[in-house]
């Protein structure tokens, strides 16, 4: 099995995030041949076209870490029915400037988790719309919309029920089979 590096990218800039929990959980179920590293993008200033002829130095590191990996997973929260402004922002910076899209043909994934019945549906939603935008083969299944509950994942990223820890390892096990695929059909070298 051909192995890939997976940079992912956990919505909510709070250190106790419920998202980085599951983020913690998805490195440890996460198949052999799957390396993930977290793209951290907190330290961006607010994205504006002025930079697009001369980006700052944070800026070129995260464009950098993006272009380092084989494909990214976003570990997103719902904010008001959407996704984060902090994320937002890193995606707005990883597309610009012009013809120098990050995310153009590198395979992506997301998920998430909300205390929420239906967990983070909405803002995965309207994450796909901006990824198909910027031209990023999007995982369609296996969808995974985690409902948090107290206790679920541990600080150190042990899923306390087994039934989702069988589901998200099954969910990481088919990212890397959907890598597989999109390279098959978009080798990276062309």
């Amino acid at each position: 099995m051909t192995t890939y590096t997976v940079g992912y990218f956990v919505g909510s800039l709070a250190r106790e995030s419920i998202n980085r929990k599951l983020a913690r959980a998805l490195v440890q179920l996460a198949p052999e041949p799957l390396r993930l590293t977290e793209i951290p993008f907190g330290e961006l200033p607010l994205y504006s076209y002025d930079y697009d002829s001369d980006f700052p130095s944070v800026a070129v590191a995260f464009k950098d870490a993006i272009a380092a990996v084989d494909a990214v997973l976003f570990v997103t929260p719902e904010y008001n029915r959407s996704i984060p402004g902090g994320l937002k922002n890193a995606i707005d910076w990883a597309s610009r400037p012009y013809g120098k899209n990050s995310f153009a043909r590198k395979p992506s994934a997301i998920i998430g988790t909300s205390p929420g019945k239906i967990g983070t549906a909405v803002a995965q939603q309207q994450l796909r719309s901006i990824l198909c935008y910027c031209n990023s083969p999007l995982m369609n299944a296996v969808e995974a919309y985690i409902q948090f509950e107290p206790g679920l994942i541990t600080d150190d990223g042990e899923v306390t029920n087994k039934k989702t820890a069988e589901f998200l390892r099954t969910y990481m096990t088919e990212l890397h089979g959907f890598i597989t695929r999109v390279y098959m059909v978009l080798p990276r070298n062309a």
